[in-house]
């Protein structure tokens, strides 16, 4: 066997990188980020110093709403 196994459980165990990768890919951080993109997007929507970050702040906002809604399909 190329994986360590817990001696109750008998589940490999990811190690270094990987586990770093499936903890970032938690549905919690996920949701995080999403939120934070959405937040992004409406406050580009009511800032009044540059109208490009106005005109990109709708596809902020959607981009963040629809990486929501993927992510909430993620089990947790």
């Amino acid at each position: 066997m190329t994986a360590s196994h817990d001696a109750g459980s008998g589940a490999p165990q990811a190690h270094g990188p990987e586990m770093r990768r499936l903890r970032l890919l938690r549905r919690g951080p996920c949701e995080a980020a999403a939120i934070a993109i959405i937040a992004a997007g409406i406050f580009m929507l009511m800032q009044p110093f540059s109208l490009t970050l106005y005109g990109y702040s709708f596809t902020t906002i959607l981009a963040g709403t629809v990486l929501f809604m993927i992510v909430s399909k993620i089990p947790e």
